[in-house]
Order: structure tokens, then sequence, then C-alpha cells
């Protein structure tokens, strides 16, 4: 029945949410999400105006502090917040905290360049938090004010004296918005290492109180030196990243890179120190003249034959790991997170400089260029044979084809996407196990064969090549490498589950890996999720009690005392469906681990799973020091 129309709509409908009540309404438009990455995202603002002042060159050091409440404490000894009266009527300081798209980023009066060119994020930060305190050192006094959610409660206070300068915010994200307010420490330090790599000189010390944990940031080396950690654990074609800086158009162009002997392409662009995940028109410019660069040169050398086609963008970046940073004064992001660059005039820019100064150095250093050059010939051999491999494909009768989906796959009933789960399970037991716990309408099942290639010593030939592989592939339907399609994923929740063993965390750990380097926007829609099976299962008189660890079997039979049992599982395959379902995938009681896009970084991926044995160990030793130093 249709409904009544309204006579009433007038301009008392119309309303109007005022100074930062915007922001609390509808905060995912400001900082992508409530989840955890928009509650990093807070931290991130108040950082970016200290890297703001140092890129001004009047900061060179930031103290970053996650408090045992989870507050945060941002501190900077730049020249600190105007606190003299703006035409508002307020205090500058006041201003810039309430009112959105305010600041001295606009209209190039306070700083040359700067990344949070939005003006929203300081007070974004401020609207999103319970409780704000904000000290100011300026002129030779210590002032302070307090907010909540968004409005000052306290005047502006002169509080001390000081012959130093600079602003400290400390603010406590509101657990009414956010749906958790327990910051990762991880997340936090991936950002801060950057900030250090991308501003020579600044020091950044990050502190959690609630681990005692503690870092410092500090490299004379710059982006080159981010290359460099980078490329810890892989073998490279050359010893000393290659290095290129200029300036043109009031536009500062950093590029650092190095190549290894690895199949894939390490990436990350900067503009004005924001990591532009998405690309923009900064990286247009760098492939497009890295690529005609090559070809050119390798004409020139006669690497190419006549008769031989262009090497491909992809070609020439088989093994690359490059930082691209540029400076600019009025960066136009896609959105308030600013994921990608959108100034035209820097693709031209970026694309002169990098081309003038890349076709130069291989000029100079031709037994490097004929190295480089090789490799990118090699990639396309590769990569036309895997061509002709699916064209035959193509070619063969539908009675040749393979199925289009695992014959091993168990696969569930829903054709909805988004109600549906795809578990990835070890050994054939397990699997038999978790086909009769599924929930067969949205529960489906690919049991995998031990432990699966690893892909960061492989080709992408090579891997598609492989039967588990194509087969996890084929199930996803999503495609690989190039032929990605995320909108073709036949299943919005990938879970891996594995073993809680050994063999169990090396297995997941070479299936995050396949994610990670090849059907890597699975993890940026939020569809990859880990399993946590239990370890132990503890009965005492009528009730049963499922630990996922030691530490949770302490706390289980401290409480029990006397007449328990304990029951130990070897592998998931030892598990009764019963208990596979109710520990591990009943939705109502089950915990999975969503995997977030800074779960598994380059860093990571190249330490675990690549040819330096030495660094491996050291890694997974610094990993049980600070496990052991938490527990």
């Amino acid at each position: 029945m249709a409904k009544a129309k309204s006579s009433d709509y007038n301009a008392d409908k119309i309303h109007v949410l005022e100074g930062l009540k915007a922001v609390r309404k509808r905060p995912g438009m400001y900082i992508g999400s409530t989840g955890p990455s928009g509650l990093h995202h807070l931290v991130y603002e108040v950082v970016d105006n200290s890297i703001d002042e140092a890129m001004a060159g009047y900061c060179d050091q930031i103290l970053v502090t996650i408090h045992r409440d989870n507050s945060v404490t941002v501190e900077d000894n730049g020249r600190g917040i105007p606190v003299d009266k703006h035409k508002k009527g307020k205090s500058a300081l006041e201003v810039i905290l309430t009112v959105l798209h305010s600041g001295s980023k606009f209209g190039g009066g306070g700083y040359k360049v700067s990344g949070g060119l939005h003006g929203v994020g300081v007070s974004v930060v401020n609207a999103l938090s319970s409780q704000l305190d904000v000290w100011v050192k300026r002129d030779g006094k210590v002032y302070h004010q307090q907010y909540s959610k968004g409005k000052a409660v306290s005047a502006l206070q002169e509080v001390s004296l000081s012959s130093r300068t600079g602003t400290t915010i400390k603010f406590s994200p509101d657990p009414g918005i956010f749906e958790t307010v327990e910051f990762d420490s991880d997340t936090l330090l991936i950002r801060l290492r950057e900030m250090a790599y991308l501003n020579r000189g600044l020091k950044i010390t990050f502190r959690d109180e609630r681990s005692d944990r503690s870092e410092v940031f500090f490299q004379k080396g710059g982006i080159v030196d981010f290359v460099k950690a980078l490329n810890e654990g892989t073998q490279v074609l050359f010893d000393k990243p290659i290095y290129f800086s200029a300036e043109k158009s009031d536009v500062q162009v950093e590029i650092a890179f190095q190549y290894n002997d690895a199949f894939s392409e390490t990436f990350y662009s900067f503009a004005n120190n924001i990591r532009t995940s998405e690309g923009g028109t900064h990286e247009v410019g760098f492939r497009n003249a890295h690529t005609r660069v090559f070809n050119d040169y390798a004409r020139k050398a006669r690497l190419l034959k006549a008769d031989d086609q262009n090497l491909t963008g992809d070609d020439v970046r088989e093994g690359l790991t490059c930082i691209l940073s540029i400076r600019l004064q009025e960066p136009q992001f896609e959105g308030q997170t600013k994921a990608k660059l959108g100034n035209s005039e820097i693709r031209s820019i970026v694309d002169s400089v990098f081309a003038e100064n890349l076709g130069a150095y291989l000029e100079k250093h031709q037994s490097v260029a004929r190295k480089l050059i090789e490799k990118a010939i090699g990639a396309a051999k590769a990569r036309d044979a895997a061509r002709k491999a699916r064209e035959l494909a193509r070619r063969k009768t539908p009675l040749e084809q393979a199925s289009p989906l695992p014959g091993k796959l168990a696969d569930c009933s829903s054709k909805d996407p988004a109600l549906c789960e795809l578990f990835l399970v070890e050994g054939d037991s397990a699997g038999g196990s978790a086909k009769q716990a599924r929930y067969r309408a949205n529960q489906a099942i690919l049991p995998l064969r031990g432990k699966i290639l690893n892909v960061e010593k492989a080709a992408l030939d090579k891997i598609k090549a492989n039967e588990e592989l194509k087969a996890i592939v084929a199930a996803l339907g999503t495609g690989i490498g190039k032929d990605f399609d995320l909108s073709k994923a036949r299943y919005h929740k990938l879970v891996v589950m594995t073993d809680a063993d050994v063999d169990g965390a090396h297995i997941k750990t070479l299936l995050l890996t396949l994610v990670f380097r090849h059907l890597g926007p699975l993890i940026e829609a939020g569809y990859v999720y880990i399993a946590q099976p239990p370890l132990y299962k503890v009965r005492h008189g009528k009730k049963t009690h499922y630990c996922q660890n030691d530490r949770e079997l302490e706390k289980v039979l401290k409480n029990a005392k006397t007449g328990y049992s304990i029951q130990r599982f070897k592998g998931l395959g030892e598990m009764s469906p019963e208990e596979l379902w109710e520990t591990t995938m009943d939705p109502e009681t089950r915990t999975l681990k969503r995997v977030e896009p800074s779960f598994f970084d380059d860093d990571a991926c190249s330490t675990c799973m690549g040819n330096d044995i030495a660094r491996r160990r050291e890694f997974i030793q610094e990993c049980f020091a600070q496990t052991k130093d938490r527990s």
C-alpha cells in the first residue's frame, strides 16, 4: 500500500548541522570508517599537523604516546598553534579545533607545502573525541584548553612559562562513535616509520604505556634507506639504490629505487608525506616515463630487435622496489582520506624529471642497464608463454576443458556473495570434519593438501600452473594478477582455518602471502579472516571450556583448581564436527580475526617468506621476545 503523501514539507524540515555536528553525524565521510582504520586515522591527522611543521623547517622532534586508557598524546617542538584572537572572536587555536576548513594551509600564508590541505583534520579529531586537551608553547608561555565532542569546555588559559615552543594534543576517542577504541601499536608504527624515512633528520619517538614498548625513528638517508629496508632479505641486482631529486614548477620530486630477483613489484607513492595507496597522476607520470625510457634504451642498445614487441610496464617493473615522494603547494586529493592524487599537471612534471634522470643514469651505468633490460625481457618471455597457454586452453572443446570449480570444493547453496563464506582448511581430515560441521546454506569448504607453493619465490606463470593455487583462485572466482576482478568474488568472507600448531602457522603464512601479493584487494575490501581454533578442551564438572593458548589454559585451571580433564587438539581433524562448529565456525560463538591492510606488509612478507634465513630467525626471535614481554 502506498504511503500517504506528506503536505507539511517546508522550511522547518530543513536541518542545518552547525559546527562539528556533521562530523559526529556522519564520521565515515571524514575518516573513512568507524572501525579500526578510522580510529587510527585520528592519530595520523594529528601527526600530519606536526609533520607539516617539520616540512616547513620548524620542527625536528615528534613524540607519540599511547596511554594505558587508550588515549593518545602527540607532541612536537614546532612553532605552536597561534593563540591570539581571530576575527571570528575566538582564539585562533579554538577556531582551528572547532571550525571545519580552517587553518593556515589555505592561501599559502602558513605553509608552502602541507599534507592536511582539507583543513578538517584536527577539528575532526576533536569532534570524535570524548575529551581533547591541547597545550601550546609559544611567546614564552604555556597555554591550555580542554574540549569535549568538538566543543570547548574551558577557556584558554596561561598555565606556566616556557622558553620552548610546540604543540601537545592529547585525545580520547569517543567510544560512542567507534567500534573499538583500542589502538594497535604495530599499525601506528608502520605510518610513523614511513614519516621518518620521508623526512630526513626528523626524530619520531613512539611509546606504548600499555606494554612499555618504545621505538625511535631517525633516518639520515631518507627514502634511500626506505628502499634498503624494503629490500632486506632479498637478492638485489645492484648494491646502492638509485636516487633522483629535482624541483620543477615549484614541485619537489624525490625518487629512490632498486631491483631484486623477485617477481613482484613493491611501489609506494607519497604526496606531501601522505601515502597515496590508490596512486594518482604522479604514479602515472612515473610509470609512463619508466616504460618509455627502458624501451628506448633497449632499442638503442639493440637488446630488443626491430621485430620484437615493446616491453610492457609489468615487464620493466618486475622486481622493482621504489619510493616516489613529491611535495606541491596545492594537492588535489580524492576524499578526506587522501588515497589518490588528482593534480593533472603533476603527471608531466614527474614524467619529465624521471625520464631525464633515468635516461642519463642508464647511459652512464651500462652494465646495470643491461642487467635490468635482460630481466625485463625475461619477464616479457614468461608473460608471452602464459598468454599462449591461455589461448591454447580457450581453443579446447567443452569436453576437454576443466570444470569451472575445483572438484574438492564443497560449495554452499547461497548465490549471494555478501552472505557466503569460504573456509580454506588444512588437510583432508580437517576438511571432512568441516564439511560435516558447516552450515551448508552459506559456508563452503576447500581442503588443501599440505603446504602450498611459496609465491614470494615464484613467477606468476608458475603460480597459475600450480594445482592447489588454481583451486583457490577458481573457487574465489576473482582471477589473479592483471585478471583480478573484485566484483566477481563469490565469497565476501575468505577464512583461513589451519591447525593451532607450527605447521598450521606456516600454512597460514603461505596463504596470507598469496593473498597479499596477488589478491590484495580482498584485504582492502575486508574480506579476509583468520579462524581462531582452540588448542585445548577442559572439562570441569558439567562445564566445558575451550582455550586457544597456554595462558587461557592456565587461567581456566587456576579457577577450576581440581576435578578437571584436559584434551589437547593436535589438529582440526581431531575435533568432532560438533566441536569444530561450536568453537570455530558458528557465527554466534566463533572468533574471527580480520586481516587489516596493515597486518602483512612488504617487509614482513619478504622477511618471513624470502631467502634470508638469518634475518627470518632474527625476526622470529624478536617477535617471541615481544610476546614474552607482553605476557
